[in-house]
């Protein structure tokens, strides 16, 4: 009985220590926010959404500059925002949502710094992985990349054939069903399904998607009017494309020890990557969320 105490308060600790290195992985969506709502609430010189573009470029130099992004990294993300941006031109044009307001860097209805929203999304998975020691099993590159790109083209494809969404996932929830993302937390390692992660990071999107259209970043055809929640089934949309981000970053860290060059152990185990010996990982037991 009298380690029970001391059990639950190692769980609150961890927790606290989980939930700030998540806050410090954040720092880049949390800035881009932050940005958000000064440029909705101040008046600026310029029109909104050149602000916003300055303000992230300028993000993503100080990023570099303080040494929390590697050039590489910010390659990766820069790779974000062309995705993103290509997603954005073609929804606007379809009227899936809009941005309101006119910008100097507005294309075909799009701002530029659109893209970085996604990026943000970049920013973050390459911040968790870093300092959450990330390392994934099991893990099907070729598969996992096919399918993650057909879940893209779906979001473009579905407003002219039958939306292969729901199929599509199923597909990658077998293909996943063996894989795992191991991460440290204090002297813990741990373990979850990297499936889990996508819907867990997809549903944290839906609530920043949610605030992102509170600020009138943009809207959706509902909130023009007055603002509305954003319909919970674009959550599912938002898991589905953290699929597309993961194997963005997955395709530098799975050669990490080669592209590197600093003879750094890769952190995505597939059949062509580096092991991880014993000695490499956490000497603490490694254990899933919930398991004891």
């Amino acid at each position: 009985m009298g380690g029970r105490p001391s059990r639950i308060v190692f769980g609150c600790a961890q927790l606290l220590r989980f939930g700030g290195l998540q806050l410090v992985s954040c720092l880049f969506p949390a800035a881009l926010f932050a940005g958000l709502a000064i440029s909705k609430y101040v008046d600026l010189p310029i029109a909104r959404y050149d602000a916003l573009l300055v303000y992230c470029l300028l993000l993503t130099l100080g990023f570099w500059v303080v040494r929390l992004e590697t050039w590489r990294e910010i390659a990766v993300i820069f790779g974000f925002h062309l995705v993103g941006l290509a997603l954005e031109l073609f929804k606007v044009q379809v009227g899936s949502w809009q941005y309101p307001g006119d910008a100097v860097t507005k294309f075909a209805g799009v701002p530029l710094f659109a893209g970085f929203m996604y990026a943000a999304v970049g920013s973050y998975i390459c911040q968790a992985w870093r300092r959450f020691d990330l390392r994934v099993s099991g893990y099907r590159p070729v598969l996992t990349t096919v399918l993650a790109v057909l879940i893209y083209a779906n979001f473009f494809t579905h407003h002219w054939i039958v939306d292969l969404r729901i199929p599509v996932a199923l597909l990658l929830l077998v293909v996943l069903r063996r894989t795992w993302v191991f991460y440290t937390v204090g002297v813990r390692r741990y373990r979850m399904p990297l499936a889990l992660s996508f819907l867990l990071i997809g549903f944290f999107l839906w609530v920043a998607e949610n605030a992102g259209t509170f600020l009138d970043a943009w809207n959706y055809p509902d909130q023009v009017d007055v603002w509305r929640l954003v319909h919970p089934a674009k959550f599912g949309a938002w898991a589905l494309l953290v699929s597309m981000s993961f194997v963005l970053v997955a395709s530098v860290k799975s050669l990490e020890g080669r592209l590197y060059h600093r003879g750094t152990l890769a952190t995505v185990a597939t059949p062509k990557a580096t092991e991880i010996p014993p000695q490499h990982t956490n000497a603490n037991q490694v254990r899933t969320p919930g398991v004891s």
